[in-house]
């Protein structure tokens, strides 16, 4: 049964929160007052369907369903879980959870994405104070994948699990905090970087732009794939820590920084932030300047996912919860069929000048298909490390180019064997979106000896497999463009 989740608030951060589970396969059910919050959610999904299907390399779950209420009571009936995105008034949040409670199964989870409130102060008043915590998530939603996960002494320690359990479910990282705390820990620290920045702009030190460039072309990225303390720690060489804190520690008393005064918000001070921004970012749109954003962060991400590094970890994680290819030949359901050997989206940076799958990503996919169909026959890591197997090297490779594939289009790959004894396997593999055939692959492949690097048969632990699939593929008809050469025809 799909699982179902509340959003109340649809602004930023609720929209992110909505694109998130429902492309995690949970219906998502949205209360805003808002009359043009249809609209305004409807352009967050759609930024999130054109780039969080691309952070994977297995298709996502069936999208939900999204539906929009005209009440609380009828936006929160069913869920199990609810997430409050309201404007961040005390006063307000309190009204809201007792509406909530009202209406919302006495199970469900009531999360706040409040930047600043701890879950005590949410809590005062409400008729079940121990089914409300903190969930306090990061822009876009839909690909930071960091939640501040902060429960009160009135939570269940069973809550809190169930609560992680979500959390980990659609992808994110729940970091539980420890104790109670304005603000809670990632806003303390940009509260501190915004304080500084402030007095650097209202001292004529810095302009909004360097400021930025000061982050993002130097330790934000550091940041981004090892956080602050392995940072330095990598900075103390291989004395480690301890020498970092023996060298630097006394800087600490030095006055470099104003972070326990803070300038005040003048209306000159507010004026010089505001046009160094315009003369910064004002060529941009805010939808333009998020696709940007987007866009980065997907090769960042990616690029942290190749080397299973940080967030990047966490997204083969996922992938391999998702992924529901088959992971042995036991596993394919219909043999005498094509088997399924990729399924995945176009991520953003496989697409070229043209606004499409460049030929490099064709090949690519193909390559990933081949990986898997070998490891289907048994021709996986473990017979490729023994020393006395083998592998399968490409001989020959024809790709046909017939439509085009884009970003975020969910592409499937289909395998059909058209020749496995001896030394030799023949493989055609068919790209599809949809109904459409994106293009065709042709590989000869030549089992190999690791140990001679010379042609060699494979023995019985790949022979008998990739045997049955050619039994079973003999039937098929000869595909459309096996055996085709380049050419005029």
């Amino acid at each position: 049964m799909t699982r179902q989740a509340s959003i109340i608030g649809g602004g930023v951060i609720g929209g992110g929160w909505a694109a998130r589970f429902l492309l995690m396969g949970w219906n998502v059910r949205v209360f805003d007052p808002d009359p043009e919050a249809e609209r305004k959610i409807g352009e967050v999904i759609a930024n999130a369907r054109r780039s969080l299907p691309g952070l994977s390399d297995v298709a996502l779950p069936a999208e939900g369903r999204l539906s929009f209420h005209a009440t609380i009571s009828e936006a929160v009936e069913g869920s199990e879980w609810i997430q409050e995105s309201v404007p961040e008034r005390l006063d307000l949040k309190h009204k809201v959870f007792q509406t909530l409670q009202t209406h919302c199964d006495p199970s469900a989870i009531i999360g706040s994405s409040t930047s600043g409130f701890k879950p005590s102060e949410l809590q005062q008043g409400a008729a079940r104070p121990e089914q409300i915590v903190v969930t306090h998530p990061f822009n876009p939603v839909y690909l930071l994948p960091l939640i501040e996960l902060v429960p009160s002494p009135a939570n269940p320690p069973m809550l809190v699990e169930r609560a992680k359990e979500v959390l980990t479910g659609i992808g994110c990282h729940p970091l539980q905090v420890r104790k109670e705390i304005d603000a809670h820990i990632a806003d303390r620290f940009l509260e501190a970087v915004w304080r500084e920045a402030l007095w650097l702009i209202k001292d004529g030190i810095a302009t909004t732009e360097e400021i930025d460039d000061a982050i993002r072309f130097g330790f934000g990225l550091r940041w981004a794939q090892m956080g602050l303390f392995e940072t330095y720690r990598v900075a103390g060489g291989e004395a480690g820590m301890r020498h970092f804190i023996a060298q630097f520690g006394p800087c600490l008393s030095w006055p470099w920084t104003k972070l326990m005064d803070v300038p005040e918000l003048t209306e000159d001070l507010i004026d010089a932030i505001a046009g160094q921004s315009d003369a910064q970012s004002g060529a941009y749109s805010i939808r333009e300047l998020e696709r940007i954003r987007d866009n980065n962060l997907v090769g960042i991400l990616r690029g942290l996912k190749a080397r299973d590094w940080g967030a990047g970890r966490l997204l083969n994680q996922q992938d391999r919860r998702v992924d529901a290819l088959p992971a042995t030949l036991d596993a394919v359901a219909d043999l005498t069929r094509p088997v399924l050997t990729v399924e995945r989206a176009v991520p953003l940076d496989w697409t070229d000048y043209n606004g499409h799958m460049n030929e490099a990503r064709y090949l690519q996919a193909f390559g990933d298909a081949t990986d898997k169909f070998m490891a289907l026959v048994g021709c996986d890591a473990a017979y490729i490390a023994d020393p006395e197997g083998g592998s399968y090297f490409t001989a020959e490779t024809h790709i046909r180019h017939l439509d085009e594939g884009n970003a975020g289009d969910r592409i499937r790959v289909e395998t059909q064997l058209l020749m496995g004894a001896g030394k030799k396997m023949q493989l055609f593999h068919r790209m599809w979106s949809g109904d459409r055939l994106l293009a065709t692959a042709e590989h000869m492949m030549i089992h190999v000896s690791l140990k001679t690097r010379k042609a060699s048969e494979p023995d019985a632990r790949v022979a008998a497999p990739l045997a049955r699939v050619a039994a079973a593929h003999a039937a098929l008809p000869r595909p459309e463009g096996a055996g085709a050469a380049v050419g005029v025809r």
